[in-house]
């Protein structure tokens, strides 16, 4: 990965954004996009549209801003943070984390675990709301002064380099989408696309897709991309019942069925193809869980499509990608947009 590419993506995952609390993402977001944009605007709720302008054919490529997380729900005499959870936080790793809580200035803090010499047995795993975060106050009125309930909670891991082009974090999901949504716009630019050609960031995909329900509706574009993380099935004792075999370096995913308009698939594989770019089919047979979902049932239907980056241990602080995924989607982006002009968009009857 360019090396400027990678210091952008460093950039995104370097910041917190919760569901809900999304503006450092969207900020610097913004500052990228703002370089090669003809045009960037941010609603209400903090969606954020770059834009090139073209011709009347328009195609958006949209990932999400938001990361799950928790959200400090009361604060006990101890001093003791209780949580609730945004978003799908996995409740098999939370205990014996280092957090950051999100107040007017970063609070650390860890998430309590019992010491093993302690325990009894093996232990049910505890929902989100059994746990607690300690900040080090020793009382309610001490930590009050730091926090605030509603204040939002991440975990505090950084971004590893692995082997390769292998890169671990937490936030991967979706920090890579709103990425790939950039660059593809950014090597679409380059191209001299006919087309209008949308960059879009939305808010609230983890709670609901809600953002994706905004811009739908208000940006309405010929064609939707959505780019969001997908399962890579190939770490051991990952179950391939649920979902396509997917492998991290195999390229994209391209998903089939249901929201995925076939006029819009046909159109993006003939474009990989064309252009030598190694994509895996997924199957999506009733929905595929991400912003495509919202978009595809906006005004009177827009077509739509879920284009899937590579990901293992999602929802976790570890979550790993390969770079090599994340250029091979930005790449196919640009060329999608310099070729959506000539896409059937029809139902083909």
């Amino acid at each position: 990965m360019d090396e400027a590419h990678r210091e952008f993506l460093d950039e995104l995952l370097a910041t917190h954004s919760p569901s809900g609390f999304e503006s450092p993402a969207l900020s610097a977001w913004v500052d990228y996009v703002s370089e090669f944009a003809d045009d960037v605007t941010v609603d209400a709720y903090g969606n954020a549209v770059a834009t090139s302008e073209g011709d009347e054919r328009s195609v958006a490529f949209g990932g999400h801003a938001d990361e799950i997380g928790f959200m400090v729900r009361d604060v006990d005499d101890d001093g003791f943070l209780a949580l609730t959870r945004v978003g799908g936080s996995d409740k098999t790793v939370v205990r014996g984390q280092h957090v950051v809580v999100h107040a007017d200035d970063p609070v650390p803090g860890v998430v309590g675990q019992t010491a093993i010499h302690l325990r009894e047995g093996d232990d049910e795993i505890p929902d989100i709301n059994e746990n607690y975060v300690d900040v080090g106050a020793t009382s309610k009125e001490e930590a009050e002064e730091l926090v605030e309930v509603g204040d939002p909670v991440t975990f505090a891991s950084r971004v590893e380099n692995l082997q390769g082009s292998r890169l671990a974090a937490r936030g991967m999901d979706n920090r890579v989408g709103i990425w790939a949504a950039a660059e593809g716009l950014r090597r679409a630019v380059e191209r001299d696309a006919d087309a209008t050609v949308h960059a879009v960031a939305t808010v609230q995909e983890e709670v609901g897709l809600n953002g994706a329900k905004m811009v739908g509706f208000d940006l309405a574009p010929d064609a939707f991309v959505a780019v969001d993380v997908t399962h890579a099935t190939d770490a051991p004792k990952t179950p391939k019942e649920k979902s396509t075999s997917v492998d991290l370096g195999g390229g994209p995913t391209v998903a089939r069925g249901s929201t995925n308009h076939p006029g819009l698939v046909r159109g993006v594989r003939e474009v990989a193809e064309r252009e030598g770019i190694d994509v895996q089919l997924e199957a999506a047979g009733s929905y595929t869980g991400t912003d495509a979902d919202a978009v595809f049932v906006s005004r009177g239907g827009i077509p739509s499509l879920n284009v899937g980056v590579p990901n293992r241990y999602m929802h976790t602080p570890v979550e790993v990608v390969d770079t090599a995924d994340l250029d091979a989607v930005a790449d196919l982006l640009g060329a999608v947009g310099a070729s959506v002009d000539a896409f059937d968009l029809t139902a083909g009857l």
